[in-house]
């Protein structure tokens, strides 16, 4: 099927492509780009999911319907297949999922990647219990968005960051607790100290380091690492198995999410109306200004790309 595409987002896995510094395989000459949201055009005679007129997401992993996440099913939007920073789209309708009635174009595209990550990083395990703590690393975009989604759950959510402005927004997005990493660099003591020496139930990294997380998590409690890629050189370092050990919690990586995470979070979405935190909208036309200002970090929620 043919989707015109209505709105892109970008963030740091799409920088990392560009550089040819990615962990997956990027094909020569690949359309770039793994998030994106559009209309439905026209679709072939086997086709029986979508039909012209639907508003619909792209998958990141379009192939990734359910189940673990395995090499045959790998394949990914704009490293190995040709991805959606263009103004039309063939997609299988295996590929995409529908957008939730309240949002607009802009809005949805800000949730393939990220927001299904989160989702993916939260429930794997089953999903957070009224009163856990949830401890989320950063504030990029998937810690937005567990810091969101676990508060629709009735968690405790205490978020770490780099700043006084940054530490005001996410209290206004329902933070509980807000950590400076700069003023705590060994700040799992911090956490324990937040949670009556217990420690966070589960911990989302991000941005690193590893150690850290772990020291925070709670016996029997859950670390999902989110890309040794995303924390930077303290992803890379190597885990004291005895600190691995004596955590006593579980780690798993989190590769985005396959379409029926992407369906399950798009339903609680739809229930609470939930939109996404934008931080600026660019034209098409000026996606190498969005690029660079992508590349000069320092913003606060997704970068959008509107082809209206």
């Amino acid at each position: 099927m043919a989707v015109r595409v209505r709105a892109n987002a970008i963030g740091f896995r799409d920088l990392m492509v560009l550089a040819d510094n990615y962990p997956l395989p990027i094909r020569p000459g690949v359309v770039p780009g793994c998030e994106g949201a559009g209309e439905v055009v026209s679709v072939g005679e086997d086709v029986g999911r979508v039909k012209p007129g639907d508003r619909v997401a792209a998958t990141v992993f379009p192939y990734w319907l359910d189940g673990p996440f395995r090499r045959d099913n790998a394949a990914q939007l704009g490293t190995m297949i040709d991805g959606m920073l263009t103004e039309y789209a063939v997609l299988s309708e295996d590929g995409v999922v529908p957008i939730p009635e309240h949002l607009s174009y802009e809005e949805a595209a800000a949730f393939p990647l990220a927001a299904v990550t989160a989702w993916n990083a939260l429930t794997s395990g089953g999903a957070p219990r009224p009163g856990e703590t949830v401890l989320t690393l950063g504030s990029g975009a998937v810690s937005l968005f567990v810091l969101r989604f676990a508060r629709l759950a009735g968690a405790r959510v205490i978020v770490t960051t780099s700043s006084a402005a940054k530490a005001a927004r996410l209290r206004e997005l329902g933070a509980d607790e807000v950590i400076d990493y700069r003023e705590n660099p060994e700040w799992s003591g911090r956490v324990r100290d937040l949670t009556g020496g217990v420690g966070a139930d589960r911990v989302v990294d991000a941005t690193g380091p590893l150690e850290q997380s772990l020291k925070s998590a709670a016996p029997s409690g859950q670390v999902a690492f989110v890309g040794y890629w995303l924390s930077g050189a303290d992803g890379a370092k190597p885990i004291d198995p005895g600190l691995l050990f004596g955590a006593g919690a579980a780690l798993h990586r989190v590769a985005t999410g396959s379409r029926a995470h992407f369906l399950e979070l798009n339903r609680a979405v739809a229930a609470h109306r939930l939109r996404p935190v934008i931080d600026r909208v660019f034209p098409f036309e000026k996606v190498h200004d969005a690029f660079a200002y992508c590349e000069s970090g320092g913003g606060f929620g997704k970068i959008i790309i509107s082809h209206a």
